[in-house]
């Protein structure tokens, strides 16, 4: 009784976290007419908590070093006092846009491209930018795809095959392409020659730190909550290519990896059996 309530709790946190319900959000129900099939790798990937919520920082902060990404962010969004909201949304969309109903995937898409075709702006350089720039925008898929994918990989699927990761790539390029991304990489390969020719365009500033700081340390209320954070921001870290850490100014964990991966893989395995038997009622 006292290990199924605690199991109760921790579904209801999770949800909680990742569902806005003061407007109304649920959690994005799985459809068999969804954008991407069941049994898609896809699926499989997305599908996981934990790495979804290390990919998901580690992919912020590979963004953020991206100038015109990073002043995106910083004009047009309240992530200074919202970061939970802006995590929480991105992870709403890539649940509709991987499980839900085809008509609400597209929907989101939708929604994403008007807000995008609504901010624009000027680099502190001069530079002007815009959201929707399709060059941008292969940037920000390419980086988030490949954090949430090496998150899986390191505490989901360690012998994950060389051709699963391409599927994975082939399968997400048609939202990105929906959403204006070009160049769309479909393969590993392409996404790692992609993100080296991106790599001269990528700085680390002032700026991007303090969004880092912002990213790495949000609210938390309670001990429990404040711990999860700092696990999976120390394995989000450690996930970065050693120079983008080295952009950030970010040093590998303190703990050292293995206790990280330690504490990383604990996590994991506690949510997937919360949610084990969630899904077998």
């Amino acid at each position: 009784m006292v290990i199924e309530s605690f199991r109760r709790r921790l579904v209801g946190q999770v949800r909680d976290l990742f569902n806005d319900r003061t407007h109304g959000e649920a959690p994005v129900q799985p459809s068999d007419n969804a954008l991407l099939p069941r049994g898609s790798v896809a699926w499989r990937v997305h599908g996981d908590v934990t790495t979804m919520m290390v990919g998901g920082i580690s992919g912020l902060l590979l963004e953020m070093l991206h100038p015109a990404a990073l002043a995106g962010v910083w004009d047009h969004s309240n992530f200074r006092k919202d970061m939970l909201g802006r995590l929480r949304r991105t992870a709403r969309f890539i649940a509709q846009t991987t499980y839900a109903e085809r008509g609400e995937a597209e929907a989101a898409i939708t929604r994403v491209n008007r807000i995008h075709a609504n901010v624009a702006g000027t680099l502190p350089d001069g530079t002007p930018y815009r959201a929707d720039d399709p060059h941008l925008l292969a940037w920000i898929h390419v980086a988030g795809a490949i954090s949430f994918l090496d998150a899986w990989i390191r505490y989901g699927e360690p012998a994950m095959t060389r051709r699963d990761q391409d599927a994975y790539f082939a399968e997400v390029a048609d939202v990105a392409r929906r959403l204006g991304a070009d160049p769309v990489p479909e393969t590993r390969a392409a996404a790692e020659r992609l993100i080296t020719e991106f790599r001269a365009e990528l700085c680390g500033t002032d700026r991007s730190r303090q969004v880092a700081r912002i990213i790495l340390n949000p609210p938390a209320s309670g001990l429990r909550a404040m711990y999860a954070q700092k696990v999976m921001g120390q394995a989000a870290i450690d996930l970065l290519p050693r120079w983008a850490r080295h952009m950030h100014g970010l040093n590998s964990p303190i703990l050292g990896r293995p206790a990280v991966d330690a504490a990383t893989f604990g996590m994991a395995s506690t949510l997937r059996w919360a949610f084990a038997a969630e899904h077998q009622r």
